[in-house]
This record gives C-alpha cells, structure tokens and sequence, in this order.
C-alpha cells in the first residue's frame, strides 16, 4: 500500500509550483514516479503577476537562479502595494494612500515607532514613520544593486512577473531537476472507488490511467475534488464583495517608469490592480456586479487608461469567492484556484498555493493507511490560513471611511465582518496590535502587516500611554538610514537593465 505514482492535475503557477515542491521532497526516492497532465486544450488563467517576499525562499530552494528567473520571466521588483484613494477623498484629499511595505523595523523598533506615531498623532505617512522603503519607492528606487547576491537585497522585497512565462520556468525546472514527467492530454473523467477516494483518470488521447495520489491544480474547474469527489465549497461572498474582473495587457515604452511596487486603486464599487512588467502594464478591474453594472466598469475602466482604446482587449473574468470545505479528500489534495479564490488583493492567490504545496510536501504521505491523520493536520492547517486571510482582505474594505457607495457602507457593516475579525478590532480600539494577538503559525499574514493597513487608514487606537524612550534616537536613525538608501539605490528600470545585461551575483 505505498504511494509510488503521483498524478498532479493542471499546469499554469499551482501545478508547476507542486511539481517543484513535490519533486524537491521525493526527488531522492527512486521508487516515486510524479506525472504532471496538462491538458493542451485549457489555457492557464494566468492573471496573477504578484508574489509576496516568501517566493524568494522558494525559487532558491528549487535551485533557480535569480538571474535566469529576471530574465526569462519579464520579471520587476516589487516592495509594496500602494492603496491610492481607499479613504474619503473629501476628508484625506484627492489621490490619498497609504504603502503596505515589505521591509520592516526589527520588533523593539516597530513597536517604539508606532507607540510615538499614535501618541503624538503624527501627520506623517505611518509607513514613513517606521521605515525606509516608504521614501525608497516613492523615489523609484531599486530594493537592491547589481552587486548584490541573488535573493538578497538592502530591503524585502517580491516580483511582479509574467505568469505564463514563470509557469514555463517552473515546468523546465520540474522536469530536468526533480525528474517529473509531463503529459500533455485532457482529462475526460474521473473514476471512483467504493470508498470514495479517485481510482483512476480517464483521458482523451492515454486512455484510463491509474495513479496512488492525486493533486487537483485544474483551476476554477476544480475536476477532481469539486466534480468528482463533491466536496462543497465554502461561499464567503457575504465578507468580501467584489465577485467580477475586467483584466487587459497594457503595451508601455521601454523607456517607461516602473513603480516597485504594485498600485491598488480603489473605485465606488471596488478597486483596479495596476502592476508594471518591462513591456506592459497589467491592469484588472475589480468590482461587485451587484453595485456596478458590467457597463459601468468597462466604461470606468477605459476612463482609467485614459480613454476608449479599440486595440486593447478586455477580458471578464467571474469571480467565485470562497474555498473549499475541505483542501484534502482521501487520496486528493486542492491546490491553488481549485482550493479556492479570495481575489487578487495582496498577491494571495500565488502566496496560499506556494504555502499549501510546502506544506503539503514536508509531510507527503508513503502509505496508504497515513492518510487520514495527514488529511486531518492539512485540512485544519489550511482551514484555519484560509479563514484569517479572508479577515486581512476584508480589513482593507470595513476600514475605509468612503461613503460615496452602498458598496463601501456595506463593506463596513458588522454583519459582514467574521467574528474574530470583529473581536481583534475591539480589542485594538484601546491596544495596539502586538505579536501574541495572532497566535497560530499559520498565519499568512502578521504583526506588520496589519500595522501598515490599520495605521495606513487612520485606525484609531486610543493609545493613553506606550514606550516611547528613546524614540527620538530611533527616528533620527531610520532617516540617515532612509537618506543613505535613497542616495545610493538604483532607479527601478536601470537595475533591471544591468541584471538582464551583466546578471546577479551567484550564492
């Protein structure tokens, strides 16, 4: 009863991701045989261009070179999301925003800064308050030199990339590396066994083949654990209520300014990403089709790229916004949109499948009869990541003090807001949020990042008192340090040009 055959279901980020996953866990068994199936007949969704810091960890513990990963994926650096105008403009003014940066004080420093922020009620940006990068990208500044070795930097920093062309990436690293076999051919039907759990595959062009344990990465269809196997899905439309996207390519001059950072634009009835590659501009526009109708977004959207563009394509993409009840069934486990999908709003979609795949290949089952307790440990695991990355999402929208829309007044109705969510806003009314507030390792998101969303929006804590010693020292140090990294950083497109031309440092 040991699990030799592997059959991952899907190509595109989530399958290429579990392959390397996978493949880097078991590469060393002799005995395992992984085979991902992709069928030529689906092309992948490919929208999601974000990644978060973590995916640093990754490409180098696949043994991708930073370098190859800059050059064969269009790939720009990204330190932050800039949330421009998700508060009243009539009250913060025109194009108001606020960063939630990746790079971040040590501890003792964030939680010193942020006490003289709140205590002394500071006009300043509080991601300007407790660290560098904010200056460092409204500069359009670089995270990094060209000196510096790959995936390492003077400040955190992510990607914005290409998804198709990562995928590819993925895939050639899969295959040559961890000997994963790849398999073009469409996925008809999915046989069952008494017990529920999948027994086989039926394809288009190889017949009914037969695996020992199967990861379902087949998108929004969700084949193998959604169709076959019926595992219900978790509907958390009543939280977040944007449930529609408009997504077009932008050409751009390769002369162009790219941000480092992605650009979060928010709207009466929802939001617009706008993340700068090389070459293009990918632009999505976010909205409830229950507060906007499909005209009003196309024409919004054009007003947004500056008018009418018949050479431009716009694709509508429906959102179903939830998760599935379970991410494990039997002898199959959900990875990326066949898990589920929370929108695109902070990368989640890139960062939960990477965190589910590591996960998953840390404790891969070698038989049969480990499954249950393996299923019960991911699926709470899992359970638990997905429920408090709702509550991060949702943050963004019942902060936010615009009432120019029934979709912003809804967004900040208690009823819309999950309990625990409403629970750590009471409590950080009268207490600013500390590290012991979220007490599970499967968090998704922390401490700072909270810190930069509630502060960004003007959460008011009614602080009385906090540890400010010594807070004049610090800030005088955080600006020779700010001022330091502005002078010597290099602007955004230079570096990207010097890596494509000289390349990185090795580790």
């Amino acid at each position: 009863m040991t699990i030799k055959k592997i059959a991952i279901v899907g190509g595109g980020t989530a399958g290429w991701l579990a392959a390397n996953h996978l493949g880097k866990a078991l590469y060393k068994r002799s005995d395992i045989a992984i085979t991902l199936i992709e069928s030529p007949d689906i092309a992948p969704i490919g929208v999601g261009e974000g990644t978060v810091p973590d995916i640093k960890k990754t490409l180098a513990s696949f043994g991708i070179s930073e370098t190859d990963f800059i050059r064969q994926c269009d790939v720009t650096f990204k330190q932050s999301i800039k949330f421009v105008n998700w508060l009243d403009q009539d009250k913060h003014g025109k194009d108001n925003f606020f960063h939630h940066l990746f790079d971040v004080p040590n501890r003792e420093d964030s939680e010193k800064l942020t006490a003289h922020w709140l205590t002394e009620n500071n006009d300043n940006p509080f991601a300007e308050h407790i660290s560098a990068q904010f200056k460092v990208c409204e500069q359009g500044r670089a995270p990094k030199q060209i000196t510096s070795p790959e995936y390492q930097g003077d400040l955190a920093y992510a990607y914005h990339l290409n998804a198709a062309k990562f995928a590819k990436l993925l895939a050639d690293n899969a295959r040559t590396k961890y000997r994963v076999k790849h398999l073009l051919t469409h996925v008809s039907d999915v046989t069952l066994s008494d017990d529920g759990s999948i027994d086989s595959l039926v394809t288009k062009n190889d017949g009914e083949l037969a695996f020992d344990f199967y990861i379902d990465c087949s998108g929004f269809e969700s084949l193998l654990i959604a169709k076959a196997m019926k595992v219900p899905f978790v509907d958390v439309s009543d939280q977040l209520l944007v449930n529609t996207a408009l997504v077009v390519q932008v050409p751009t001059d390769k002369d162009s300014v790219i941000p480092p950072y992605t650009i979060a634009t928010a709207h009466q009835a929802g939001w617009i990403w706008d993340i700068a590659l090389p070459n293009r501009r990918g632009v999505g526009f976010v909205y409830s089709n229950n507060h906007m109708s499909d005209e009003e977004a196309h024409i919004q959207l054009d007003e947004y790229l500056g008018g009418s563009n018949p050479e431009l394509i716009y694709k509508k993409l429906p959102m179903k916004i939830g998760y599935r009840e379970k991410f494990w069934h039997k002898n199959c486990v959900a990875l990326g949109l066949a898990q589920g999908f929370l929108e695109p709003l902070e990368a989640t979609s890139i960062l939960l499948t990477d965190f589910a795949a590591n996960f998953l290949a840390q404790r891969f089952p070698n038989k049969k009869d480990e499954l249950l307790v393996l299923e019960k440990r991911f699926n709470h695991a899992m359970g638990h990541a997905w429920a408090r990355v709702v509550d991060f999402i949702k943050l963004h929208y019942c902060l936010s003090d615009r009432d120019d829309s029934s979709f912003w007044r809804e967004n900040r109705d208690p009823s819309t807001m999950s309990t625990e969510l409403k629970e750590k806003l009471a409590l950080w009314e009268n207490f600013t949020p500390i590290s012991d507030d979220f007490f599970s390792q499967f968090e998704v998101f922390y401490l700072e990042n909270f810190l930069f969303v509630l502060y960004g929006m003007k959460y008011k804590t009614k602080l009385t008192s906090g540890d400010v010693t010594d807070s004049k020292e610090r800030i005088a140090a955080l600006q020779d340090i700010t001022d330091s990294l502005v002078n010597s950083l290099p602007e955004h497109r230079a570096l990207l040009d010097k890596i494509n031309r000289f390349g990185l440092q090795e580790l």
